[in-house]
């Protein structure tokens, strides 16, 4: 009876823990970074449609721009942090459910455990390339994505695995932007709290900001898809890559403008959501 009570006790205090102002604060910074780290790429993106080179747009090519730019260091410091914060509040998720009357569903709590790991993996390698391990947050994503998917096609059943996973990113695209389309988003935030033209400004950026993340990601799922039924792992590409082939269709380099510029929008989001997010 005592183990018992004290076990729901323990429940408690972490369910508290989880909820605190602290882990609150935490959250809205880790929104920052993200809304960094993609107006960041979407800025990339941007100088190479108008260019045609430029720096790698990826989460790699944005830690390296800022570490060029006045206490560089500093502020990867505090982008990895911050990124850290995100990461612990999606673990708080995963372990008791997240805000709202569904939010403790099975789905959902995977959902936020497979973010929680992401999170951890990049802030990881934002803080590594801040203490001065300059191939930890700068690598290319395109060249990482070639390098798993050529260690993947040499197992058993190598191609199935990479088409599967290709289709399960591709998959996520389009779920992704389907929702974004459809506003989705409007349930994890405090629209009641918004002036109308914030309720507008918020509903255009998430709308516009999550369909080009989305695109993107099904767009890097299909090349993988195409790698597994070549059994060709050039053909799988990264972010950087996978934008950089916007430029590449009829449409020239206005398709990745549009592109970026709902990069940048998502970047923009991700800041409303540090202010308005229910965490």
């Amino acid at each position: 009876m005592v183990t018992g009570s004290v076990s729901v006790r323990g429940h408690g205090q972490a369910r508290r823990a989880a909820n605190s102002k602290a882990l609150a604060v935490a959250a809205r910074a880790g929104f920052v970074a993200r809304g960094v780290i993609y107006a960041l790429i979407g800025a990339l993106s941007l100088r190479i449609a108008f260019s045609g080179g430029g720096t790698q747009a990826d989460r790699g090519g944005a830690v390296a721009e800022i570490a060029q730019k006045p206490f560089g260091t500093a502020l990867l410091w505090m982008l990895g942090v911050a990124l850290a914060g995100m990461a612990l509040w999606r673990l708080s998720e995963a372990a008791f459910g997240q805000a709202g009357p569904d939010g403790g569903k099975p789905g959902k709590r995977a959902m936020a455990a497979g973010r929680f790991l992401f999170y951890t993996f990049v802030s990881y390698s934002v803080l590594s390339y801040a203490a001065g391990d300059k191939g930890s947050g700068s690598g290319s994503s395109d060249r990482n994505s070639q390098d798993v998917t050529a260690k993947a096609l040499d197992w058993p059943g190598g191609q199935w695995i990479v088409g599967v996973a290709g289709a399960a990113v591709t998959a996520a695209g389009l779920w992704i932007a389907v929702r974004a389309v459809l506003r989705k988003f409007e349930k994890h935030l405090r629209m009641y709290e918004m002036s109308r033209k914030a309720r507008q400004f918020v509903a255009f950026f998430g709308m516009f900001g999550g369909t080009a993340r989305g695109i993107v990601f099904a767009t890097a799922g299909g090349f993988a898809i195409a790698a597994a039924v070549r059994h060709e792992p050039g053909k799988a590409k990264g972010m950087d890559d996978t934008l950089r082939t916007f430029a590449g269709t009829p449409a020239g380099p206005w398709l990745l403008v549009l592109i970026a510029v709902g990069l940048v929008a998502f970047g923009v989001f991700s800041w409303a959501n540090a202010r308005w997010r229910k965490v």
